[in-house]
């Protein structure tokens, strides 16, 4: 006999939702057996009994499985097994975190974990939404101090007309991807990817998924009214005042301001280390204080900061709050890859490198979404230690650079150009050379560059820019800071990045320390970087470079795309692969065919590109009465010889079809391996006969129709009746045999 639970039910969107309480997983500190549809998740959350020594943060971390089970699928790889988190897991993560992490208490230092199992998915239900509510539900109703709850509600963008949490089907052909979180009273998380979608619009999206979210916030109580737990009591890690009077004492808020006050991270690192070895000699003999002084400095300093930008209107580096750190650009800056560019703004510095592919190169998606199956634009973001001056081994991406990443990436997928109009697979790199303070937003600009800079005919020009966020006591004492700093985003309440062109925003990406932003403050936040962009493309990317080079790089690749029919794949082919095999060795080319008939020829030798698409085209054209070729002779008998029209495609000229005088044996004009032009004088599709002539008589009158291989030419001073420069003459060595 099942045990007993209770269970919650709401529609949204027109499906329903629900949670079940107390049905599995007893043992998490709480539980939602999430169902969206016939998308089942299990969201679980789970605290330490004590803090964890040594740290000056709150320990949370959220985890997204994806079981390929969910969506009946074997995983990939030899073991059959999951391995790590794919990149949506990963950004799931993140999205599931960013919302909710404000919301428990800063001085909290117990290890949190949050899990989300994806036990089964419905195409119509997302599961990473499903994932999101069954989240804050765990944590609302659990005993761990949280300061909730929050809802998140997906909107997507069809024809004009806003969906809310959008099916798999409708997602993949949304003009907006737009994922929104809110508490009570306020927006607590925004993430997006858009088509150009004008600030208004993106605005009345926003506050469309708000005020859903707060029907789900109801709902949410509710659950909590009927099973939520009593919050415990924690110890509070927080700095006593008495060390805060006493650093003071020793550092006065001058001292500190001096200290804060320069737009050179690296002289301020240096004001700080001296402040804080002062204090290490005044504190010498208070273990207990010492163990405290870096949080407390840090505290300091955050105080410090927060007055100088609300209270006197003073950024630590001098700006005005809407201005921008000086910028500069330029193209070409490596060698011999297929683009680069590198963007510098303050002491932020992102090289990118642009790499163009063959299709055939594209990133294949193994996920629990069947309408994503593959990526043909790739941004990767890498994030050294040298950037800030620190020294550590490099382990490989974490979440932050594939978040960074990804971030990037969207902003550039709706101005790239369609894969019939530039059929490469690209991939961008983002090295971050200096890091002070929003390297995502420098990597969009770079990376912009430098796919113009390669030649990859985007629509518009992309930019991409940080707005911070400095508050008082209440909702109305705030202050918008354009192109935040490290400094001001470590101090600040607030990281909001847009990226876009000058008609609309292309992606949106909001991180927030406090519990919610009012309208006015989005609105602001909004426009503010929608003015930074332009400005940044005025002044220095336009300068920089305007638009795409005519050309791809001297180093990519040349592609070139023909259609043919999709019956005809098999000829080209050939069995075991040996009629493309053959045109490979013979072209030197690379080759791609989709099942409905893309053909993309590739190589570094554009003349051998286009002779590999003839003999494809040749290959897949049905030979007809008149048509005229350049062929190769492959085989001799005593009544003639064999010419191969295309792979495959044997034609017979016979004896007589030679010349127009007498030839008493073949070989004393013909030799295997000779090139000669040919008419097709009659195809028996019967029997599987084509008869062949190079008479010079049988050329005259020929209309320029016929073959895609050679058109028909007036035959001129002829002597033994076989022209030696004519289109009907024998290549070899350039020659041509007569016995003598």
């Amino acid at each position: 006999m099942s045990k007993d639970y209770k269970s919650f039910s709401i529609e949204l969107a027109g499906r329903t939702l629900t949670a079940d309480i107390g049905r599995v997983a007893a043992q998490a500190n709480a539980a939602a057996f999430m169902h969206y549809g016939d998308t089942t998740v299990l969201s679980t959350i789970t605290a330490s009994e004590k803090p964890r020594d040594g740290i000056d943060f709150f320990p949370l971390s959220v985890e997204y499985e994806e079981k390929m089970y969910a969506a009946g699928k074997m995983p990939g790889g030899f073991n059959k097994r999951e391995g790590k988190p794919s990149e949506n897991a990963v950004l799931t993560s993140r999205v599931i975190d960013r919302p909710m992490r404000p919301l428990f208490p800063k001085d909290y230092r117990n290890d949190v974990t949050i899990s989300n199992l994806v036990l089964s998915v419905d195409p119509e239900c997302s599961p990473e939404l499903t994932a999101m509510i069954g989240s804050a539900i765990a944590a609302a109703i659990s005993d761990i101090p949280f300061n909730g709850p929050c809802a998140t509600t997906q909107i997507g963008l069809l024809d004009g007309t806003f969906i809310v949490n959008p099916s798999d089907t409708q997602a993949a052909s949304s003009d907006l991807k737009l994922t929104v979180a809110s508490t009570r009273e306020k927006v607590i998380m925004i993430e997006a990817g858009a088509n150009e979608v004008p600030e208004a619009v993106m605005i009345e999206a926003i506050y469309l998924a708000d005020s859903i979210n707060k029907k789900l916030i109801d709902f949410i109580d509710m659950i909590v009214k009927e099973c939520g737990k009593q919050k415990h009591e924690y110890t509070s890690c927080s700095i006593p005042e008495e060390f805060f009077e006493a650093i003071k004492n020793i550092v006065s808020p001058q001292d500190m301001e001096e200290a804060v006050f320069t737009d050179e991270k690296q002289i301020r690192e240096a004001n700080i280390k001296s402040l804080k070895a002062k204090l290490e000699e005044s504190f010498a003999d208070n273990e207990e204080w010492l163990a405290l002084l870096d949080e407390a400095i840090y505290q300091y300093q955050k105080k410090t900061v927060r007055k100088m930008i609300l209270k006197d209107k003073k950024r630590p580096d001098g700006r005005q709050m809407n201005q921008i750190r000086k910028l500069s650009a330029e193209v070409d800056i490596i060698p011999r890859v297929h683009g680069s560019a590198m963007f510098t703004r303050g002491q932020t510095q992102i090289c990118n490198i642009a790499t163009l592919a063959p299709l055939s190169d594209s990133q294949r998606l193994d996920g629990l979404n069947a309408e994503e199956t593959a990526k043909r634009y790739m941004h990767h973001y890498n994030f050294p230690s040298y950037s800030v001056g620190e020294t550590k081994v490099s382990r490989g991406p974490g979440r932050r650079e594939i978040g960074h990443g990804a971030l990037a990436e969207r902003a550039l997928i709706p101005v790239l150009p369609d894969e019939t109009e530039f059929p490469y697979a690209i991939r961008t790199v983002s090295e971050t050379f200096e890091s002070n303070g929003s390297t995502s937003m420098a990597s969009t600009c770079a990376s912009c560059m430098s796919l113009m800079a390669a030649g990859v005919p985007i629509k518009k020009m992309v930019a991409g820019i940080s707005c911070g966020l400095v508050t008082g006591e209440n909702d109305d004492e705030y202050v918008l800071l354009t192109d935040i700093q490290g400094l001001e985003d470590f101090f600040g309440d607030m990281d909001f990045k847009v990226t876009g062109t000058r008609d609309g925003i292309t992606a949106i990406q909001m991180d927030i320390k406090i519990h919610g932003l009012t309208r006015e403050i989005v609105e602001g936040a909004i426009e503010t970087c929608r003015q930074a962009r332009i400005f940044i493309m005025d002044t220095c990317m336009e300068p920089c470079i305007d638009k795409p080079r005519p050309e791809i790089g001297e180093f990519a690749p040349k592609i070139e795309m023909i259609t043919i029919d999709p019956a005809k794949i098999g000829d080209v082919v050939g069995k075991q692969g040996k009629v493309i095999n053959k045109i490979i060795e013979e072209t030197g080319v690379k080759i791609d065919i989709d099942d409905d008939g893309k053909v993309s020829v590739f190589g570094p030798d554009r003349q051998m590109i286009f002779k590999a698409i003839e003999i494809i085209k040749s290959i897949v054209t049905d030979i007809e009465e008149g048509m005229i070729f350049k062929g190769k002779v492959v085989r001799i008998a005593e009544f003639g010889a064999f010419i191969e029209l295309a792979p495959n495609k044997d034609g017979m000229l016979h004896i007589s079809k030679i010349s127009e005088k007498r030839i008493d044996r073949v070989e004393d004009v013909l030799d295997i391996g000779d090139e000669v032009t040919v008419k097709v004088m009659e195809v028996d599709n019967v029997r599987g006969r084509i008869s062949l002539s190079m008479r010079p008589s049988d050329f005259e009158d020929t209309p320029e129709t016929g073959g895609h291989r050679h058109k028909g030419h007036a035959v001129e001073g002829r002597d033994d009746g076989i022209s030696r420069d004519l289109p009907h003459n024998r290549r070899k060595g350039g020659h041509n045999k007569k016995r003598q």
